[in-house]
């Protein structure tokens, strides 16, 4: 036999006691480390979601009427090209605010078909650039440099010509639906039920 201490004396219990405090006081750092790396990671790529952007935006027949020149934008939640934009798009909206409309316009929604239609929208983003009324200045297609999408604003701002007016860059392609697609479980579709 071991002349050592018995197996539950006073200082074994403590040094368990003391491991099993430290462990825990590690594990409730640990925990708070992880919600607040994973709520900084998620306000991050948050901060100029498409869905932010569409909020704040100026309503189109708002945007027609105040006498501000507005820029338009076409976009869709699933498009990548879109949201790559969005964090250049709301600083360029925090800049020209005052100045300038923003309107978002979502070609998920039928709502917009004759904008898209007027537009001839087939790629996204699309974008507008409107005089103050709603004339028609110029159109960019895909993706667009911060530079050259602040130059653009700013000659629109001072009314003057657009200098990457009619550019294009990488796109989603987007078709609008002219008109709805019949299904072949519609009641009214005898004659396609008919066989011969």
């Amino acid at each position: 036999m071991s002349t050592g201490s018995p197996a539950n004396s006073p200082e074994k219990s403590e040094s368990t006691l003391g491991k099993r405090l430290r462990n825990f006081l590690v594990a409730i750092v640990a925990i708070a480390l992880s919600v607040t790396f994973f709520i900084g990671l998620r306000t991050e790529t948050t901060s100029a979601s498409l869905a932010k952007l569409s909020e704040a935006s100026t309503p189109l027949e708002v945007a027609m009427t105040n006498g501000k020149p507005s820029l338009v934008e076409f976009y869709a939640d699933w498009c990548t090209v879109c949201q790559k934009m969005a964090p250049d798009i709301a600083q360029l909206e925090t800049e020209y605010a005052d100045k300038l409309n923003f309107v978002m316009l979502n070609v998920d929604n039928t709502k917009w078909l004759p904008e898209m239609l007027k537009y001839r929208v087939d790629g996204i983003p699309h974008f507008v650039f409107l005089k103050p009324g709603g004339e028609t200045i110029a159109q960019a297609i895909g993706d667009q440099p911060r530079t050259i999408m602040a130059s653009n604003l700013e000659a629109l701002v001072t009314g003057s010509s657009l200098p990457y007016g009619q550019s294009s860059g990488q796109v989603s392609k987007f078709s609008a639906p002219v008109a709805p697609t019949p299904s072949q479980d519609d009641p009214r579709s005898h004659g396609s039920q008919v066989v011969n």
